[in-house]
């Protein structure tokens, strides 16, 4: 089951399926803080940069949890701190070089709100899990095959629109050709890449009759 808040990017996911003729996978558009998973249903829930936006995350975990069996397993993949990826650096600087820092700041989502495995564990101990444990993990972003591309994927990013969109238009074109510069700058062979940092997280949630360790 593939759960996900964007209509188009379950449609996405629906086509290839379809296509494969896979017949054992199913999609919905839901909320996974909120869906009504079935009780104790699934024996693994996986993310790929999908959970640091929850507004609630020890809600949703709980009801992540819920859905799983007994001493089922949670994995994902998060963001580390946003120093220690490249990609978010560059696109930083690149904006606040033109409307400094408090103008580049974005108001929506965190992607790095689970970067700090302490928190992290607070949240999933809170939630029900156990046995909390952190897998770095170092390898380049792939954002296109050339720098059109590769900007094109930028700009549609919720914090690079939305700061650009508030830009008047000489500064946003000012802005777009310095992300064009940075980008040009990463550009090797087999297209734009920076370097990135993420954590693998896993997780069990914890059986019956039992609480999770502060220290697991």
């Amino acid at each position: 089951l593939g759960i996900d808040v964007s209509a188009p990017a379950i449609e996405r996911a629906r086509e290839p399926a379809r296509t494969e003729g896979l017949r054992n996978v199913t999609f919905e558009h839901a909320d996974a803080q909120v869906h009504r998973f079935p009780q104790e249903r699934f024996d693994l829930a996986i993310s790929r940069f999908g959970t640091m936006f929850f507004d609630d995350p020890v809600a949703a975990f709980a009801n992540i949890g819920r859905a799983l069996r007994p001493a089922g397993r949670l994995v994902m993949m998060v963001w580390q701190a946003h120093e220690r990826n490249e990609w978010d650096v560059a696109i930083r600087q690149s904006l606040q070089a033109v409307v400094g820092p408090v103008a580049a700041a974005c108001d929506g989502p965190d992607p790095f709100s689970l970067a700090d495995p302490p928190t992290v564990k607070g949240i999933l101990h809170a939630a029900g899990f156990a046995g909390v444990a952190f897998t770095d993990v170092h390898e380049s972003v792939h954002y296109g095959p050339d720098v059109a591309a590769a900007l094109d994927r930028i700009r549609g990013f919720t914090c690079t629109s939305e700061v650009l969109k508030r830009l008047e238009p000489a500064d946003a074109a000012r802005a777009v050709e310095r992300l064009r510069v940075a980008l040009a700058a990463h550009l090797s062979d087999d297209g734009v890449r920076f370097d990135s940092r993420a954590w693998i997280v896993t997780a069990h949630r914890h059986r019956e009759g039992t609480q999770p360790h502060p220290r697991s």
